[in-house]
């Protein structure tokens, strides 16, 4: 999920200043737990979204302390949110960290690749139980958003360890195999042709 459109998103439900967006997001996801957003990068992202001409300064507030700069969305930040909306979001599965980092155990021999699976189921479990004292802590008459979106958490996790679990049974069978190595190629400069550019054959003998 993209800051820059979920900022987008709560402007386009009323004109906010930054300390209320950073507030409102926070309080969106479950709290800085499940998605930690320093002030900082708000503001900076505020910024960026009115130099694009997304956003526009609509007025400043003061409640006693420093001016607040209230922003409001464009005509030109409300088509980008359509965009961002009607738009399926792509998962990342193959782009694993942890599957990346039992591959490179198991080619540079570095690490014992049990002992990175375990590491890893560990604190699979804690999280898991983090995300269950989240859910179960939830009112379900005024938190269901939370409670959903929690249920998911909990479904992914519990994926990644049955996942870990069939890694395990078959990290025997796994290292007998070869390493995924990029195919090699002849050294010197290419034939005439093999460059990847197209020939021509004028037909000369």
């Amino acid at each position: 999920m993209s800051i820059k459109n979920a900022l987008l998103g709560l402007l386009a439900q009323r004109p906010r200043h930054g300390y209320e967006l950073h507030a409102a997001f926070e309080a969106m996801v479950g709290g800085k737990q499940n998605w930690e957003v320093k002030p900082a990068q708000v503001y900076s992202t505020l910024n960026r979204l009115e130099q694009g001409g997304l956003i526009a300064e609509e007025a400043v507030a003061q409640d006693s302390g420093p001016e607040k700069l209230i922003y409001a969305i464009t005509a030109q930040g409300v088509d980008e949110l359509q965009v961002w909306l009607s738009t399926p979001v792509p998962t990342l599965h193959q782009r694993d960290e942890f599957f990346l980092k039992l591959m490179i155990s198991l080619a540079a021999g570095a690490a014992d690749p049990y002992r990175v699976i375990y590491t890893q189921r560990t604190n699979l479990y804690r999280e898991l139980h983090a995300a269950t004292a989240q859910r179960n802590a939830a009112d379900p008459h005024r938190e269901l958003a939370h409670i959903l979106l929690m249920d998911q958490t909990i479904m992914h996790l519990e994926a990644d360890l049955r996942w870990l679990d069939m890694v395990e049974v078959r990290l025997d069978e796994l290292q007998r195999q070869p390493i995924p190595e990029p195919e090699a190629r002849p050294r010197g400069r290419p034939r005439g042709g093999d460059d990847g550019r197209p020939t021509t054959d004028d037909g000369a003998s």
